[in-house]
């Protein structure tokens, strides 16, 4: 049987993969590589899995329904789905709303029907966002919380993820589990996030912009630790009956939110360079903190972060130095 990863040349998805991979999983992933950031990384990404047993690749965009619903008929037989793929990026959707209603509602969508045609499905895990929970006042942030007041399109649509889901569950009996996570950062993460942008600046004495002149909160959570908590999910499908919808949401964050003026400060530590900072206002569309509550995932997937930044920045700086090195000498 087949584990289907979308989004597999992507941060998240690419570890997912391996970490599956590595348990000896047969994967199937898919991916538009598109270029909303560089796609040479996500070719590197990609380079990483390609050739390892097990491990299969089709080039597709999530929103080509066609396309998807083909992947019915893949054998060895898909019976888990890790649906990742999204356009992700608060501030774009700004810029590009068309892009985040066909990846995230259109492309979604494409999954949701796919799910509800393969026969002997066990499980549709998918990415949800602590964007969702708005400029919610109530800290931490819990499932049980309101998610009704989106700021961006970004979080609107994956809000409107989860619903559709919801719905599927209810209409189809799928077994869907929704992950909402909190800032995601670690080796081979992506450029438009605050620990790569803050990295490369710092390492070229460039100055780096502080949004909201510093006074934000973000429960960083390590690239390990999420995987660790999506395979988790994985292998825990809700159950649903008469007056229970088989569909699940949750939180996946390390439980401990950090100022931003702390987490520059571990990237200077790291780097072994202060920061030239231009203190700037909040941004249209950002939250002034976000804070997991996980005491669900806890208990239901025994799901226990275990990397502060002290541990987490000090291997993505290492990492981001012997990437750009070797790209210098190809």
């Amino acid at each position: 049987m087949t584990v289907l990863v979308t989004g597999v040349a992507g941060f998240i998805g690419s570890h997912v993969a391996a970490a599956l991979l590595d348990r000896g999983e047969q994967v199937l992933g898919i991916d538009d590589l598109n270029d909303y950031y560089d796609p040479e990384l996500k070719r590197a990404r990609l380079a990483r899995l390609i050739g390892q047993s097990g491990f299969s690749f089709r080039r597709m965009d999530i929103a080509d329904a066609e396309a998807v619903c083909g992947l019915e008929a893949h054998r060895p037989a898909i019976d888990r789905i890790v649906h990742l793929a999204a356009q992700a990026g608060v501030r774009y959707s700004i810029e590009a709303p068309r892009s985040y209603t066909r990846a995230n509602v259109e492309g979604h969508l494409s999954l949701l029907e796919l799910a509800r045609h393969l026969q002997g499905l066990r499980h549709m895990v998918y990415a949800s966002s602590s964007s969702v929970y708005g400029a919610n006042h109530s800290l931490p942030f819990s499932e049980e919380d309101r998610v009704d007041s989106p700021l961006s399109l970004y979080a609107a649509t994956k809000r409107a993820g989860e619903l559709m889901a919801y719905s599927y569950a209810h209409l189809y009996g799928l077994p869907l589990t929704g992950l909402r996570f909190f800032t995601v950062y670690g080796p081979w993460g992506r450029p438009d996030m605050s620990a790569w942008l803050f990295t490369k600046a710092i390492l070229e004495g460039r100055p780096i912009r502080v949004f909201n002149e510093g006074r934000m909160q973000r429960d960083f959570t390590f690239i390990d630790d999420i995987v660790a908590g999506v395979l988790a999910a994985l292998e825990r499908p809700p159950v649903g009956g008469a007056d229970r919808v088989a569909h699940q949401v949750f939180n996946l964050g390390n439980n401990a939110p950090v100022a931003l003026g702390d987490f520059i400060s571990e990237i200077e530590r790291a780097a072994g360079r202060p920061a030239i900072k231009i203190l700037e206002p909040m941004q249209p569309g950002d939250v002034p903190a976000t804070f997991a509550n996980i005491d669900r995932a806890q208990e239901l997937l025994g799901f226990r972060p275990a990397t502060p930044i002290s541990v987490g920045i000090p291997r993505f700086v290492q990492w981001f130095r012997a990437y750009h090195e070797g790209r210098r000498h190809d």
